[in-house]
């Protein structure tokens, strides 16, 4: 007998020191699923659920399945090579290719910061009557310093603790809103493309799937690693990254999802289209009272500043790439990528005419490159030259290929839309 409960101590044990490993492992996906509750996804959130109601709930489903396996397959990358995606482009391609492919990537990184840097100065006119090109420069001012000046565990303490808030706050709009959730529930499970909605259709898909955070994944996921020369440690690294991946992007997911739902029970219900996110706030506060419109401000702002870190975090780790480095922020090639995403962003926002559309259309941009960063990765991550016996078996390359094809058609989709065909 005694016997029988030191087995059951041991398996309780080894349970309980199972979970506070796994628990060592959380951080690298939740820092990338801060770039998909951005303020560019507020605005394709709510143009989606205010003008469509519950339908476009399936495109957040999509996008959500797409980014598991493309930030899964990624995180490989880093984990089996020691190399972010940009460092292993510059390394295993020609520079007449990987030259205007990271490049390119550069340019989404600058329509993320653009996104992200107007969605704090929006929070901040909201919250303080702030100017919104000085709202803007604040943001900026904000985000250069905090990445220059914090350490990566710290940064990444921040974001899980920004992602935390926005999660909360959205928690409690629900809890006031009058939600349809058979709709809801029909919605996430059912495609459908109402006329003129491909615009807002790519624009939720550039705001899930954003290249940015491909980048990323593969440069903070070997904030893990200690032993590159071990097997049996990469195998342990790799089996944790997919928990952790998983679970951030259904944080991702049911954040995204609750923009919309929230923009359904209201806006929609009431036969009103959100064109602006001030707009929004003004009309939430007669219909759920002034704690929404407060909660709604102060969540923009977090998303704003988390967002734009992680963003800039991206343009210091592709323009380091560049030059075969990886990403250090003491360093100056890295350093030169935040200030290129910080302040070409803040440049094209003093000519921005209408911050909304603004929103909507760096979320289009941004899935017109998918489609590059995504067949560059497939080819890394598929070659045995590159990731040896961690490189993708056909049925992973089948499955990228297929998102990579799909978030290609529904481009020419959306070209042929904007053109009237």
């Amino acid at each position: 007998m005694a016997g029988f409960f030191e087995d059951l101590r041991n398996r309780h044990h080894k349970r309980v020191y199972g979970a506070l490993e796994l628990v060592k492992y959380i951080g690298p996906g939740l820092l990338v699923t801060v770039g998909f509750i951005d303020p560019g996804n507020w605005a394709s959130n709510l143009a989606a659920g205010s003008t469509y109601g519950y339908t476009l709930l399936w495109m957040v489903t999509l996008s959500t399945l797409m980014l598991i396996i493309l930030q899964h397959n990624v995180a490989h990358l880093g984990i089996a090579t020691g190399l972010c995606l940009s460092e292993a482009a510059r390394k295993h391609l020609p520079a007449a290719v990987s030259g205007p492919l990271l490049w390119s990537a550069m340019a989404a990184s600058v329509s993320t910061s653009l996104a992200e840097i107007l969605g704090g100065a929006i929070a901040l006119q909201m919250l303080f009557k702030i100017p919104l090109k000085l709202g803007a420069a604040m943001v900026t001012g904000l985000v250069v310093f905090l990445l220059l000046s914090n350490t990566y565990r710290r940064l990444e303490k921040w974001i899980i603790g920004f992602v935390s808030l926005i999660g909360l706050s959205f928690i409690y709009e629900l809890k006031l809103a009058p939600v349809n959730w058979g709709a809801a529930a029909a919605g996430w499970v059912t495609p459908a493309l109402p006329d003129g909605s491909m615009l807002i259709v790519m624009s939720v898909l550039g705001a899930v799937v954003m290249p940015h955070n491909i980048f990323l994944h593969s440069e903070v996921i070997q904030s893990r690693q200690w032993n590159l020369e071990d097997e049996r440690v990469i195998r342990k690294q790799l089996k944790y990254e997919f928990v952790d991946t998983l679970f951030s992007m259904l944080v991702g997911w049911a954040i995204n999802s609750a923009m919309i739902i929230m923009a359904a029970a209201t806006f929609y219900a009431a036969g009103t289209v959100v064109t602006e996110l001030p707009q929004a706030r003004e009309m939430l506060i007669p219909l759920l009272g002034g704690s929404a419109g407060l909660v709604f401000a102060l969540a923009l702002l977090f998303a704003g500043v988390a967002s734009s870190v992680t963003s800039g975090m991206a343009g210091a780790s592709i323009f380091a790439g560049l030059y075969g480095e990886p990403m250090n922020l003491a360093d100056n090639h890295s350093r030169l990528g935040v200030y290129i995403s910080m302040f070409a962003a803040l440049i094209v926002i003093f000519f921005v005419t209408d911050p909304f559309k603004g929103l909507i259309y760096s979320q289009m941009a941004l899935s017109v490159q998918l489609p590059f960063t995504i067949f560059l990765q497939v080819y890394l991550t598929s070659s045995k030259k590159v990731m040896g016996r961690h490189a993708n078996s056909p049925l992973e390359t089948a499955q990228l290929l297929v998102i990579g094809l799909a978030v290609a058609f529904l481009n020419v989709k959306l070209l042929l839309s904007l053109l009237g065909a």
